[in-house]
């Protein structure tokens, strides 16, 4: 695989890698392939904040690009829709996924029976 840029997105407290992976003799890479290895290229970084985006194989050539996506904190992964997340959900642990899953607890306060 290489690295084509590397850019550290401050605002969106990400790191954003453009790549390359050139395949030849082997199958197209898997995207949990393509998850590891970006997981070897910044070390450190948490499998359950990769995001893997715009992954392409030209036809007829051995080569496939894309955009993996390092982020910080599952807070600030909730940028990504909820597709990009249903996509990536076989690949995690859990416990990035299930942050904004979880609902919230309603409390009706015009329910209550007062003294009249």
């Amino acid at each position: 695989m290489e690295v084509v840029s590397r850019t550290e997105n401050k605002l969106l407290n990400r790191v954003e890698i453009d790549f390359k992976w050139n395949h030849k003799g082997a199958k197209t890479p898997s995207k949990k392939e393509i998850m590891d290895l970006v997981k070897t290229l910044e070390p450190g970084s948490n499998p359950d904040l990769i995001v893997v985006k715009n992954c392409k194989t030209r036809y007829g050539q051995p080569l496939t690009t894309g955009i993996a996506l390092i982020y910080e904190s599952a807070e600030a992964m909730k940028v990504e829709p909820g597709y990009i997340n249903e996509r990536h959900k076989g690949f995690r642990s859990g416990a990035a996924s299930e942050t904004d899953d979880a609902p919230a607890e309603e409390t009706n306060e015009d329910s209550e029976d007062g003294d009249e």
